[in-house]
């Protein structure tokens, strides 16, 4: 029912990039909790007939950001001394931020997360489809839209189910 397979998704998806900013210019003529339901409706939906665990694809390119809470966690998870951890597996801004040092991320094993328990509340939350502001954070979406399998099936199902087609030369 669903597409899954990434070399597909990314093959559609690079020749559909006119197509995702006219229909990302189209949401504006939408009410946001609409869109907002919708999303996290078909990311239940989605979510539950695609299994993150079976793909792992976003762990091989996103730059996950942590909280200094979340490394103490990663500490005691993996029974490590924070410095230790910190020195290993995170990158710390002038600014304070934190995230992991390395993409693909050092904890996916064989498209598996072997932290899965502790994982991080970013990598919880991705795709991020079922929090408010769907409209506003769009265009981030669209980044993940050749790589994700539930971002891709989710964005097609809200074409069709908003009535949106698109037309060459339409804005």
């Amino acid at each position: 029912m669903y597409e899954t397979n990434l070399h597909v998704i990314a093959a559609i998806a690079a020749g559909k990039d006119e197509e995702n900013d006219h229909f990302l210019r189209s949401l504006a003529h939408h009410d946001d909790e609409v869109l907002d339901a919708m999303a996290k409706e078909l990311n239940g939906t989605v979510g539950g007939a695609i299994s993150c665990t079976d793909c792992g694809n976003c762990c091989n390119h996103l730059i996950v950001n942590i909280t200094h809470e979340e490394i103490t966690g990663l500490s005691s998870y993996l029974d490590m001394p924070e410095p230790e951890v910190r020195e290993k597996y995170i990158e710390e801004s002038l600014a304070g931020n934190c995230f992991i040092n390395s993409v693909p991320c050092h904890f996916l094993k064989e498209k598996k997360c072997s932290i899965y328990e502790g994982r991080f509340t970013e990598c919880r939350d991705f795709p991020h489809l079922h929090k408010s502001g769907f409209r506003k954070r769009f265009l981030g979406t669209l980044l993940h839209y050749g790589s994700c399998p539930i971002i891709f099936n989710v964005v097609e199902v809200m074409k069709k189910r908003l009535g949106f087609i698109e037309a060459k030369g339409n804005s």
